[in-house]
């Protein structure tokens, strides 16, 4: 990814590494429930522990990215409310959405200029926080039910199959949909 955007020439597939960073981001948050897997949890309990740990590892660092590229975005750029903007959205997991509704190619020109314009794959990691731990509760996995891997497994196959053939149809047809949204990233 690196290289790609230092350089799209030399790796000009560089942007697949987006893809394998959301599969190792799958894996880890997988592995990280399987070993706080407990049968005796509330499922508000559960939620409200997982959410306050990805609160406690992305939000700081988000915040402190967006203040100081907001103070660079005011110091450099003539007219910065809409770059401030997507910077915004970030905080709230939207900038994908943001970046949709301002109809930006993420390979153009502008889309290169914005400091926020690589917060929409943190929105979409955000954007399935909020539904994954509902899809491991309501298999049984993060419940340590027996059953619990092999319904997590069907249905992760289930969702992956069809944001696969969202991602195919939306990729003729509008590829800034297929690119910036969960569902065809899932």
């Amino acid at each position: 990814v690196i290289i790609n955007h230092f350089d799209y020439q030399i790796l000009p597939g560089g942007f697949l590494g987006v893809d394998i960073f959301f599969v190792i981001s799958g894996f880890v948050i997988t592995a990280s429930l399987y070993k706080r897997r407990n049968k005796e949890v509330s499922l508000n309990s559960f939620l409200s522990s997982f959410y306050k740990r990805r609160l406690q590892r992305l939000l700081p660092i988000l915040l402190v990215f967006i203040f100081v590229t907001s103070i660079a975005v005011y110091a450099f750029i003539p007219s910065p409310i809409l770059t401030i903007r997507a910077g915004m959205s970030s905080i709230l997991g939207l900038s994908n959405v943001y970046f949709i509704k301002r109809s930006l190619d993420y390979f153009d020109t502008s889309a290169l200029l914005n400091p926020f314009t690589h917060t929409w794959s943190l929105a979409v990691e955000e954007q399935f926080y909020l539904l994954y731990p509902f899809i491991t509760w309501f298999t049984g996995f993060s419940r340590n039910l027996k059953i619990g891997e092999n319904n997590l497994i069907k249905v992760l196959l289930f969702f992956t199959t069809v944001s696969w053939f969202l991602y195919c149809f939306l990729n003729f047809s509008n590829q800034s949909l297929a690119y910036f949204l969960l569902p065809s990233r899932f």
